[in-house]
């Protein structure tokens, strides 16, 4: 597929490593049926450009290029508290020599405090124009529009990018990483069994769907849910992978395409669970690579679990989507290192 017809800034100048996790393979296997698990490969987009790191760097590559391409002087998107996305909206911003605001959604009531360190911290520091707060359930289109409405008041113009960057625009990010995996597995000589990605606002997981179809990949590609089971879930991805698959003219997504598992996110979206202080403690301690809490820790917690359960075979070569966060893993001390009690 050639990308090349749509605008692009390249924030990430060389592919982010794919690395064997050869610790933490060894360290989950002893948790596994007869002793043997998968073997865990991890692809580092922690490392992508735009501070400090993570999924929506690709995703901003096309949006902010739109943006530009549009004579936009504001980016203006929305998120939960401690929000990665809106965070990595605003370093683009900042690069571009945009200004940014932000709609922050309460999705857990009184969850927002501009004290709060983390991303919360980062927003203040890198200069966010402007943050509107609303309650949990708002709508966000609605609020973003509202935005930049008051940006044109100004005789400015706004560019509204959605939640995660979840659009088919934004998709594109995620069309190019897997041309980049596919080339890196060749010249590696990497033949994966399945590749495991966190599934939430269904940019990242909807983007390598298409990626996959377009570039005839075969292997089984893995969602696991941040915030919602897979009967609301996959409805979401299988809709963000077509309206990419349409912009690019690759035809149909099969349905069975999108897959993904639940059970790893509860009890609510953002809130910790022990299985994501396991996930996020031994990565940590078996190869000292750090996971949040919100997303990557309790994707890496899926990821763990469906290989307990024996979806993979012995010693499979399983690919973990590393997409960043790790700003907000401060905000969560006690929680991540024990000090709190929590439920499975």
């Amino acid at each position: 597929m050639d990308l090349s017809r749509f605008p692009r800034r390249r924030y990430t100048h060389a592919p982010t490593p794919i690395e064997l996790l050869p610790n933490f393979t060894k360290a989950l296997a002893a948790s596994c049926p007869g002793g043997v698990g998968p073997e865990i490969w991890i692809k580092r987009d922690d490392l992508l450009g735009l501070f400090p790191g993570g999924n929506k760097t690709r995703k901003l590559e096309f949006l902010a290029a739109d943006a530009l391409a549009q004579g936009a002087d504001t980016l203006i998107t929305c998120g939960a508290p401690q929000s990665n996305h809106c965070r990595i909206t605003l370093a683009a911003a900042v690069k571009e020599g945009l200004k940014c605001r932000f709609v922050i959604e309460e999705r857990v009531p009184n969850s927002y405090s501009k004290e709060a360190g983390g991303n919360n911290f980062m927003f203040e520091l890198m200069g966010v124009e402007a943050i509107t707060v609303v309650p949990g359930g708002s709508d966000m289109g609605a609020a973003m529009s509202k935005i930049a409405q008051e940006v044109a008041s100004l005789g400015r113009k706004g560019y509204i990018i959605p939640g995660g960057g979840s659009n088919a625009i934004g998709g594109l990010g995620y069309v190019a990483c897997v041309q980049e995996m596919q080339q890196q597995w060749f010249d590696m000589g990497l033949a994966l069994d399945a590749v495991v990605v966190g599934s939430g606002s269904s940019g990242t997981h909807g983007g390598m769907v298409a990626g996959f179809l377009g570039n005839n990949i075969k292997i089984p590609l893995i969602g696991i849910g941040v915030s919602r089971e897979p009967i609301d879930q996959e409805p979401l991805v299988y809709k963000e992978a077509q309206a990419v698959a349409d912009l690019l003219g690759i035809g149909k997504v099969p349905r069975d395409a999108v897959k993904s598992f639940g059970g790893f996110w509860q009890p609510k979206y953002s809130v910790p669970n022990a299985k994501m202080v396991e996930a996020v403690q031994m990565l940590a301690r078996t190869e000292g690579v750090l996971l949040d809490p919100v997303y990557t820790g309790k994707i890496m917690a899926g990821l763990m679990g469906l290989a307990r359960q024996g979806h993979f075979k012995p010693n499979a070569k399983v690919l973990f989507m590393h997409t960043g966060g790790l700003p907000s893993l401060d905000v969560y001390q006690d929680v991540v290192l024990g000090r709190t009690e929590l439920k499975d």
